[in-house]
C-alpha cells in the first residue's frame, strides 16, 4: 500500500520479545533500518536466500508517515501520521548472529511486507491483537497496548536525529513467539482493524 523512502524500525520493543532474544529490555528505542528494496505487498512471495538456513517471521504493527517530519513532539506525533498497516519483519536469524548487526539479515529483497491496506482511524493505544500464522497455526499472539515504548514515543525519537519523508514506514517491534519458515509455508499477519497480510515462502 505504501513504497517508503526508508523503513524504520524498533528492536526488543515487547518485554517477552526481548526475553526470548535475551538480554534486557532498552532504555530508549533501539532502532535499525531496513532499505526501501526489501518492501512487497500483500499476496506476494517472499524469496528465502541461499545464503541463510533459519529465516524467521515477526509479526508487526506498522505507522505509515504524512508530511515531512524533524523534531516532533510526542504529543504532536499524530499530527505527522497517515494511518497503520501490518508488517512483517523478516530476518535471517542466523545471518544477524554471525554478523553481530542486523542491516544484511534484516535487509534481504522481500523482506518487508507490508498491507493489506492503510487503516486511518486507527488507534494504537487501544489493546490491537497482533497475530501471526504458519500454515493456519498460531505462532504470535500479542497486544499493541504492551509495547514498551509507544508509537508518539517512537515518532519523536526517530525524528530527533532524521526526517521522515511522506510514505516513511515505522516497524514499532514484534511479540513473542517468533519462528522458523520454510519454503512453501505460507505466513498471515494480522491485526484488529486492518486486516491480514499474507506471504509465501519461495525458494530462491
Amino acid at each position: 500500500p505504501v513504497l517508503p523512502t526508508k523503513v524504520i524500525c524498533v528492536g526488543k520493543n515487547y518485554e517477552d520479545h526481548a526475553d526470548e532474544m535475551g538480554g534486557d529490555l532498552p532504555e530508549e528505542p533501539l532502532i535499525f533500518m531496513k532499505p526501501a528494496t526489501a518492501v512487497v505487498g500483500t499476496n506476494a512471495h517472499v524469496v528465502h536466500p541461499r545464503i541463510s538456513t533459519e529465516i524467521h517471521h515477526e509479526a508487526e504493527l506498522a505507522v505509515v508517515i504524512s508530511r515531512p517530519a524533524r523534531h516532533v513532539k510526542a504529543e504532536d506525533a499524530s499530527l505527522y501520521i497517515f494511518g497503520y498497516t501490518a508488517a512483517n519483519d523478516v530476518t535471517a536469524r542466523d545471518l544477524q548472529a554471525r554478523d553481530g548487526q542486523w542491516t544484511r539479515a534484516k535487509g534481504f529483497d522481500t523482506f518487508c511486507p507490508l498491507g493489506p491496506a492503510i487503516e486511518t482511524e486507527l488507534d494504537p493505544l487501544e489493546r490491537l491483537a497482533v497475530i501471526c500464522r504458519v500454515n493456519g497455526e498460531v505462532r504470535q499472539a500479542g497486544f499493541t497496548s504492551d509495547m514498551v515504548f509507544g508509537v508518539a514515543e517512537i515518532v519523536a525519537f526517530v525524528t530527533a536525529f532524521t526526517t521522515l519523508l511522506p510514505g516513511d514506514v515505522i516497524l514499532t517491534g514484534t511479540p513473542s513467539g517468533v519462528g522458523k519458515v520454510e519454503p512453501g509455508d505460507l505466513m498471515e499477519v494480522e491485526i484488529d482493524g486492518i486486516g491480514i497480510l499474507a506471504n509465501r515462502v519461495v525458494s530462491a
